[in-house]
């Protein structure tokens, strides 16, 4: 099974970024689909002809995880974008949850608008462990360092170059808060209510007889 290019025609027209940086985007991310499916090919073609203790596949297999995250994270990224953006819901599971666990709305907002702001290129996340239900803004380093191990992300921002760099320059700060503006709140929410259940209780253990 191979993976397909997904179309986000609706990424046209969005406000504050041009047709020509989206298509530019677009295509880079049909790259990282074209790798992922060579590279799964590759790999297991390799495995059938036993040369999985090899440099190459080594290397192919290192790689796999970074095109695929790259392929992944692209889509997420443009899901939680719209040209007609809507502000999130405050009776909602997931505001209620932000306000839990940063304090305030606005808390998360300045933490998430930092993570994007950071020096490097990666992304900013806002994601849910899936063990205790809690919320974290993280940042992940290129597409394979940084995620939290069993959680979900639920709002994802591009903090490659790519991104803005032909629309904002160097202007980070104005590519983040073009970001913030054009969330569709609705796709995180069911992001975040499609895999919200009760956090997972620690087993208590019992002491043995003496």
């Amino acid at each position: 099974m191979n993976y397909r290019v997904r179309s986000f025609d609706h990424l046209k027209g969005l406000r504050d970024f041009s047709d020509q940086l989206m298509a530019n985007h677009l295509t880079l991310y049909q790259g990282y689909v074209k790798n992922t499916n060579q590279l799964a090919a590759h790999l297991l073609n390799m495995v059938k002809l036993g040369k999985t203790n090899t440099m190459e596949y080594a290397e192919m297999k290192r790689r796999f995880g970074w095109e695929f995250n790259g392929m992944r994270l692209h889509e997420l990224y443009f899901e939680n974008l719209s040209r007609r953006p809507v502000p999130i819901r405050k009776t909602s599971p997931l505001y209620e949850k932000l306000w839990q666990d940063f304090s305030q709305f606005g808390t998360w907002e300045r933490g998430f608008m930092g993570v994007g702001g950071m020096r490097g290129i990666g992304w900013a996340v806002l994601t849910r462990d899936s063990a205790t239900g809690r919320l974290f803004n993280v940042w992940m380093d290129e597409h394979d360092a940084g995620f939290l191990v069993g959680s979900t992300p639920l709002l994802v921002m591009d903090v490659f170059e790519h991104a803005y760099l032909q629309e904002f320059g160097m202007n980070r700060t104005a590519y983040v808060q073009a970001f913030m503006k054009a969330i569709d709140w609705p796709v995180v929410e069911r992001r975040y209510e499609g895999i919200a259940g009760p956090p997972i209780q620690p087993v208590a253990v019992r002491k043995r007889a003496s």
